[in-house]
C-alpha cells in the first residue's frame, strides 16, 4: 500500500469520526438559589441560603472562567453542583445531571470549587491566639461538666474512601476492614473545628497522627499556656492530653472520669453533626486521594461556617453516653500497683476533684 492510499484511508476514518460524531446539546441550568425556598434549599444542600451566598462571594473571583464562550457554567451553579455531591454522596453523573451538564464538567466543578474553598481553612479554621478568647473557650467547657483549664477536645474519625491501588494500598485498609482516611480534629465546645489533619492513611494510630502534627509542637511548646486537651484513652496522658482512669479507686476519680467523659463528648457530637451534615464523608468519597483530602477540608470548612450563621443540625443522640458515666463510679478497686497513673493527671485529681 502507497502513501496515497493510507491518505485516503485516514482522509475517510476522519470523515466518518465527524459523520458519527454526537451532537452537542446544552441542558438548561437551573440556579437554585432562586428555585427553591430557604428550607428546601437547604434541606437540599445542607446550608442555609445566607451561608451559602457568603462562601460564594468569598471564592467566586477564584473559580469563575474567563470567558462564557462554549457555555461556561457560571460560579453558583458550579458551586451548587459541589454542595448537592458533598451533601448526598451521589455519583457524579448524577449529581450533572440534576444541573444539566455532562459528568465531566461536574467533576472539574467539584475538583474546581473543592480546592477553593479548602484554601479558605486558615481564616476559619484555627486556635485564637488572643489570651481573651481561649480563657471564654476555657469557661464553656468549664459549663459542661467543671473540668477545668480545658481548651480543646481531640479525637480521630475514619472517612472511607475507594482503594487508591498501587503498591501501598493496604495502608489506606484501617482496623475495620475498610480503605479510609484517619482524620484527625481538634474541637471546641460548641462544635467549631479548631484544627484539621487529613492526610494520613486508615491505618495510621492516632497518637501517631498526633505526634506528626503541628499542632503538637505548639501544645508541647507551651503556646497555648497550661490549657489542656481532653482525649480518649488512645492518647498518651501528658502534661496537656488528660484521658480517662482505666480504673476507678476514689469518688474523687469517679468525679474525673465522669468529668472527663462528659467534656470530651463534644468531639464525638461535633463528629455526628459533621458527618449527618455532609454525608459523602459517611457513605465514601470515589475520587482520588488528592482529591479526597480537599473534600475533607473543604467540608470542614463548611462547617465552621454553618456554625457561625448559627445553622446548627441536630447532633445526633447517643443513647449510651449516660449509661458510660452512671457505670463509672461502679468499678471493682484494685491494687495501685495495678494502676496505669500519671503524675499530670494525679495532680488534678488529687488538688482539684477531692475537694469538690
Amino acid at each position: 500500500m502507497d502513501s496515497d492510499d493510507e491518505s485516503d484511508l485516514e482522509y475517510e476514518a476522519l470523515i466518518n469520526i465527524i459523520i458519527n460524531r454526537r451532537p452537542r446539546i446544552m441542558r438548561q441550568r437551573r440556579n437554585f438559589l432562586s428555585y427553591y425556598d430557604d428550607v428546601d434549599f437547604r434541606c437540599r444542600f445542607r446550608l442555609t441560603k445566607q451561608a451559602a451566598w457568603m462562601v460564594l462571594e468569598l471564592i467566586r473571583s477564584k473559580i469563575q472562567h474567563k470567558t462564557n464562550k462554549n457555555g461556561a457554567m457560571s460560579p453558583e451553579v458550579m458551586f451548587l453542583i459541589t454542595l448537592r455531591f458533598f451533601a448526598t454522596g451521589c455519583m457524579q453523573r448524577t449529581g450533572g445531571d440534576s444541573s444539566g451538564v455532562s459528568k465531566s464538567s461536574s467533576c472539574r466543578a467539584i475538583r474546581r470549587v473543592c480546592r477553593q474553598t479548602a484554601l479558605l481553612r486558615e481564616r476559619f479554621i484555627k486556635f485564637p491566639v488572643e489570651v481573651e478568647k481561649q480563657r471564654q473557650m476555657q469557661k464553656d467547657f468549664y459549663k459542661i461538666a467543671k473540668f477545668p483549664r480545658v481548651l480543646a477536645a481531640i479525637d480521630c474519625t475514619h472517612v472511607k474512601i475507594q482503594s487508591p491501588g498501587g503498591d501501598d494500598a493496604e495502608l489506606f485498609r484501617n482496623r475495620k476492614g475498610y480503605f479510609s482516611i484517619n482524620v484527625q480534629t481538634l474541637c471546641d465546645s460548641k462544635l467549631n473545628i479548631l484544627d484539621i489533619v487529613a492526610r494520613w492513611p486508615g491505618s495510621s494510630h492516632d497518637a501517631h497522627i498526633l505526634r506528626n502534627s503541628r499542632i503538637f509542637s505548639k501544645f508541647e511548646g507551651r503556646e497555648f499556656g497550661n490549657a489542656l486537651v481532653v482525649a480518649d484513652g488512645g492518647y498518651p496522658c501528658n502534661g496537656w492530653i488528660m484521658t480517662p482512669l482505666l480504673k476507678v479507686e476514689t469518688q474523687a476519680e469517679a468525679l474525673y472520669n465522669e468529668s472527663q467523659i462528659r467534656t470530651r463528648n463534644c468531639i464525638e457530637r461535633k463528629y455526628g453533626v459533621w458527618k449527618r451534615r455532609f454525608a459523602i464523608l459517611a457513605l465514601g468519597i470515589r475520587m482520588q486521594i488528592r482529591e479526597v483530602e480537599s473534600i475533607i477540608v473543604a467540608t470542614a470548612v463548611l462547617h465552621n461556617i454553618c456554625n457561625i450563621n448559627k445553622d446548627v443540625t441536630a447532633p445526633p443522640v447517643y443513647g449510651d453516653i449516660n449509661d458510660i458515666i452512671d457505670t463509672v463510679v461502679d468499678v471493682p478497686t484494685v491494687p495501685a500497683s495495678g494502676r496505669s497513673d500519671n503524675v499530670h493527671r494525679r495532680h488534678i485529681i488529687q488538688n482539684y476533684f477531692e475537694s469538690l
